[in-house]
């Protein structure tokens, strides 16, 4: 016994490597964001988007009521919240592997043997009542390591969940918006409808009177009968997105309640917040360090295969033979002790250890690719705000200078000084320009919710 304790003394100190804990990676460049005055200035504000929630992003309370309601009723995030429960069972569990094993296995017989006159001689009854116990007492770690890899993977199924709700909350946002856009591009059709239908008439009294030609009616028409044609394009299109809307809902397809497009616009300034701060917030790259650090663990583990185990037994109980069975009988005790080392495992403990290693070496070079990426977007989507917000002054002025335009030359034509081509011309750049309007404004809200996950997608 004393060997024993001595072989396992000698195992627990040379094994005291399996014990270290894995230390989140933290090393990331000062320029994450990317190089540049603006993007330094902003990502350096001391008001962070990246620590604000998403009721603050997307502020419209219908589209609040639709995100609440889709974290509650879609199928995606329900799996990830049974995947989260999952991973902390599984947590649970693994701490309770420090503690020994209890079962109870009775067992009973009869037995009787039959004479040479064909009579069955008296029954002898047997039975055992052991109570045993089992220990594995993991002097090399490997209860320890086991547990560590569990709560990492409990932190991915976290991670996995966030993602998964960052995702839902913008893809739900992606179709409101785009929504919204539709009726405002439905508004402008009608309204553009209704004017044209206006200039077809103005033309058709011009022909009757002589002053226009029968293609100038035709080319007319022709372009009217265009805009209603986008209208019922617009119109099914919008059918789509409720539907969209619905299944992300988990909902039977019905009207979705939405506000109009009205004085929408986007925030001046876009505060990022530093790095770390970044880091902390984006579920990805929790996701990217968890799984790192589950590859650590698992070299850790077969680290452990090469020391040895010691695992404790112990039997309790009571024996009869022969006896009845409410005789106590004798009482059984039974105690034991076994230390494993390996010695020669075919080489396959090396090849797992070698296989672990590796495995962690490209875990840390995906981490490090994630932190580029996150970069890279936050980089990507600063760009497409910026970008969004001038143009869109430049659109309402074009539209303005165009609207003025039209009205000029529609009323040149009602005097007879503007050919109908000139009209159409005007018409055609005026419902250019505001569709182009319309749709700027959309990607000026898709580059807010490009900025939200780029950001880390705030889950509160």
């Amino acid at each position: 016994m004393r060997k024993y304790i001595y072989i396992a003394l000698c195992a627990m100190m040379c094994s005291c490597g399996v014990y270290k804990k894995y230390q989140s990676q933290t090393d990331v460049p000062n320029d994450v964001f990317g190089s540049g005055d603006s993007i330094a200035e902003v990502a350096l504000q001391a008001n962070s988007m990246a620590e604000i929630s998403w009721r603050e992003f997307f502020t419209d309370p219908y589209l609040q009521r639709l995100i609440d309601s889709a974290l509650v009723r879609n199928t995606d995030m329900q799996s990830a919240r049974i995947a989260v429960e999952q991973a902390q069972a599984s947590l649970k569990a693994a701490k309770l592997a420090y503690l020994p094993s209890l079962s109870l296995n009775p067992q009973a017989s009869i037995s009787s043997t039959m004479g040479t006159n064909g009579a069955l001689s008296g029954s002898s009854y047997s039975y055992n009542i052991p109570l045993q116990l089992d220990w594995n007492i993991g002097i090399s770690g490997s209860v320890t390591v086991n547990k560590r890899k569990t709560k990492a993977l409990l932190e991915q199924a976290k991670a996995s969940r966030d993602v998964t709700q960052a995702n839902l909350i913008s893809t739900v946002a992606q179709e409101y918006f785009q929504l919204l856009l539709l009726d405002k591009e439905l508004k402008i059709l009608i309204e553009t409808d209704s004017l044209w239908d206006i200039s077809l008439e103005t033309e058709k009294a011009l022909w009757e009177n002589g002053q226009a030609y029968s293609t100038a009616v035709n080319q007319m028409e022709s372009s009217n009968l265009s805009v209603k044609t986008q209208i019922l394009d617009i119109q099914r299109s919008i059918r789509s997105s409720e539907n969209e809307i619905c299944k992300l809902l988990r909902m039977t397809p019905r009207s979705i309640e939405r506000a109009e497009w009205g004085a929408y616009s986007l925030p001046e300034r876009f505060g990022t917040g530093v790095p770390a701060t970044l880091l902390e917030n984006r579920p990805d790259i929790r996701l990217a360090d968890q799984q790192l650090a589950e590859a650590f663990y698992n070299t850790a583990a077969a680290r452990a295969q090469f020391y040895p185990s010691l695992s404790l037994t112990g039997l309790l109980g009571w024996s009869n033979n022969g006896g009845l069975i409410v005789d106590p009988g004798a009482l059984l005790m039974q105690a034991a002790a076994s230390l494993l080392q390996p010695i020669f495992s075919q080489g396959k403990l090396k090849a797992q250890l070698k296989i672990a290693k590796l495995n962690q070496e490209d875990k840390l070079n995906a981490y490090v690719q994630t932190v580029i990426n996150a970069g890279n977007q936050v980089n990507e989507a600063l760009a497409d705000c910026q970008v969004a917000l001038e143009k869109n002054v430049l659109y309402q002025r074009q539209v303005q200078v165009l609207h003025e335009a039209y009205e000029g030359t529609h009323e040149l034509m009602n005097n007879g000084k503007a050919s109908y081509l000139e009209v159409l011309t005007a018409q055609e750049s005026l419902l250019s320009a505001q569709l182009n309007e319309a749709e700027n404004m959309y990607n000026g809200a898709a580059a807010l919710i490009g900025l939200y996950i780029a950001l880390g997608g705030a889950v509160q």
